[in-house]
């Protein structure tokens, strides 16, 4: 006799009108109610015990099993006894990329820490697992795998290791691809938001630091002509008699410049500095030290160059760039300079003050004999300042 249909059944084959009723899906496990799937194997009767034995019931294809899963669990693997993966979660496969996970064996397409084989792996149920994918970028995953059936149909839920969190946007995940109970959301929204206060804290570091740096260059440079001033050339003298190296010191002082302060004003005044600043820095070299110490005196510093030769033809070319006329709002400004220099080994042990006042000596001395030249103090000579 015909018996109507039961709900989540299917319509019964002819073949099928001389094998018993089936059963009702019995409970797989504490706690886990009847699977609701289609019945695979033979039905099987009562045992000598008078106990029934069911068919082995495999989470249901079909049967809104799978869907249900990929909404709780959408980075899950549902196993069959043999550790085939029959069904990947939609978010696992978009982390797969183009690796085949349904249809291949778990242990080929997963590598799992400690666990070899499928057995072992079922003996892990409840426990934690440290898995990756066996090829392609290292990904680091952590999972649990649960049983479904008595006879070995399992599940596998995974999430990325916090370590991988940082790079979701890499694997092509959002936070849709998680349950929105999965703490990993939340994790995400905590990580983007220190993110952002972390390129805030680097932003206002890299603010700090430039504005330390700039108050520090500041603290060493003259605002007018962009040289260094007084402090940087005490710091430089120093260092260069700290590091036991020959060096000249050469004072420079200009001709005539208060003649164009006080007849074309301040505005000329400064044009002529920086112009003689220019006029400095174009002779000198990379390693040497020009710096501006007051109104119209400047200090040059010539590391390792000591031949008097040499620092002649130097302060001439200086003299020189200094000498060429300064146009400011239609008005020619003219100037020039006197130098004097003090070599470092005509001392047992320099000193930045004492080649300084020489320096000076030599510089007057430039000066009481017509201006625009150059003199080299001499240590031996008895000289005192020229009117």
């Amino acid at each position: 006799m015909n018996r109507p249909l039961a709900p989540h059944s299917v319509a019964p084959h002819p073949a099928d009108s001389a094998m018993p009723p089936r059963p009702s899906p019995a409970p797989v496990g504490p706690g886990i109610g009847p699977v609701i799937g289609p019945v695979i194997g033979p039905v099987v009767g009562p045992d000598a015990s008078g106990r029934v034995v069911g068919p082995r019931v495999a989470p249901g294809v079909g049967t809104g099993f799978d869907d249900a899963m990929d909404i709780l669990m959408p980075m899950h693997l549902r196993l069959d006894p043999e550790g085939h993966i029959v069904h990947a979660g939609p978010s696992l496969l978009r982390l797969a990329a183009d690796r085949r996970l349904v249809g291949a064996r778990l242990l080929d397409v997963m590598s799992v820490r400690r666990e070899r084989d499928v057995a072992a792996l079922m003996q892990s149920t409840g426990r934690p697992l440290q898995m990756s994918f066996a090829s392609g970028r290292h990904i680091a995953l952590r999972g649990v795998i649960a049983r479904l059936t008595p006879q070995g149909d399992a599940l596998l839920n995974l999430t990325l290791a916090l370590s991988e969190l940082i790079e979701l946007g890499g694997y092509g995940l959002t936070v849709t691809d998680f349950a929105p109970t999965d703490p990993t959301v939340d994790m995400l929204y905590l990580i983007e938001a220190n993110s952002g206060a972390m390129d805030e804290t680097r932003n206002l570091i890299r603010r700090l630091q430039g504005a330390k740096h700039e108050a520090e260059r500041e603290a060493v440079t003259d605002t007018l002509t962009g040289l260094r001033n007084r402090r940087a050339l005490d710091r430089a003298l120093d260092a260069i008699i700290a590091d036991d190296v020959p060096f000249a010191v050469t004072n420079v002082d200009l001709d005539y410049f208060k003649l164009v302060n006080d007849t074309h004003g301040h505005a000329a005044g400064d044009a002529v500095l920086r112009h003689a600043a220019e006029a400095i820095t174009a002779e000198v070299r990379g390693s040497d030290v020009v710096a501006r110490v007051g109104g119209d005196e400047f200090v040059i510093i010539f590391r390792g160059l000591v031949d008097p030769s040499v620092l002649n033809e130097i302060a001439a070319r200086i003299i020189a760039g200094i000498e060429r006329p300064v146009v400011v709002e239609a008005k020619t400004c003219r100037i020039s300079a006197s130098l004097g220099t003090a070599l470092s080994v005509h001392y047992d042990a320099p000193k930045a003050d004492r080649m300084r006042a020489d320096a000076d000596l030599a510089l007057y001395r430039s000066k009481a004999a017509g201006r625009a030249r150059h003199s080299l103090h001499d240590p031996v000579a008895s000289a005192g300042p020229a009117g």
